[in-house]
């Protein structure tokens, strides 16, 4: 597949050529099998990308009148109506705006009540600044375009050579079915891109739920702050949220993580 191809081949033609192209290479079928298993759906985002306008970053964010001001830096604002149906296993909504916020602190993470907003669909909305000087962090603004959806898969520990080589072998079988990909900026859903520690883990480990809730710690979305945050040099913004309070639309439980390098 190459970068000129459509963007919305379904995940079943997909792994099917997955299949076909470790079989070429002698990949054993069991762990093909075990290996897509393990994948989870994820959106991303990027200039320029070949699909609709879906998300707006930095500037000031569009409030709706009368909301509380936000208590840190606005990133994006996520046009849940432009996202392709059933690429996430997500329950997002399917209009409104995701409006996310953070402030550039690097290492930090904690559940902060208005890290996520959602703005129903039809809802009168004005840009404000989200503090003093236009808020903390002051990010660029960029225009995020649908770029392209595939799966994702947690990161394995090096430990077992043997396995390692496995995995290698499996992941280059992987890009060579997806082909190239443009850098993307903004992902929703999937296992998490993680410098140092994955945000997932942190929020599991700092805000354990209750043994018989049944409930589980996901990833949301992670931003790449790159240029566009100027306070660092690269910086990856993680929100992590609870699946059950993301199909409630109850985003004042959400856990953000800034991992930094």
């Amino acid at each position: 597949m190459t970068d000129t191809e459509t963007v919305d081949e379904t995940p079943a033609a997909r792994a099917a050529r997955f299949r076909a192209e470790a079989a070429a290479r002698g990949i054993p079928a069991a762990q093909v099998e075990e290996r897509i298993r393990a994948a989870r759906p994820a959106i991303y985002l990027a200039e320029d990308g070949p699909g609709p306008l879906v998300a707006l970053t930095g500037g000031h964010p569009p409030l709706p009148e009368g909301a509380p001001d936000p208590a840190a830096a606005f990133v994006a604002a996520v046009d849940c109506a432009a996202l392709p149906p059933g690429v996430t296993d997500l329950p997002l909504p399917s209009e409104g705006r995701l409006l996310f916020f953070a402030d550039p602190d690097p290492g930090s993470g904690a559940v902060v009540a208005d890290a996520v907003r959602y703005v129903p669909a039809g809802t009168p909305t004005a840009e404000r600044p989200a503090g003093p000087d236009d808020g903390p962090g002051g990010y660029r603004r960029a225009r995020l375009d649908f770029c392209f959806h595939q799966w994702s898969w947690p990161p394995h520990e090096e430990d077992d050579d043997e396995e390692s080589e496995q995995i290698a072998e499996l992941e280059s079988a992987w890009s060579h079915v997806v082909g190239w990909r443009p850098r993307w900026r903004f992902q929703l859903g999937g296992e998490p891109t993680a410098f140092n520690w994955d945000p997932v883990e942190v929020a599991r480990d700092e805000v354990p739920l209750p043994a018989a809730d049944g409930d589980e710690w996901t990833l949301l979305g992670t931003w790449r702050g790159d240029d566009d945050c100027e306070e660092l040099e690269a910086a990856l913004f993680h929100w992590v949220i609870r699946r059950s309070d993301l199909a409630a639309l109850r985003f004042d439980r959400v856990y953000v993580y800034v991992d930094a390098f």
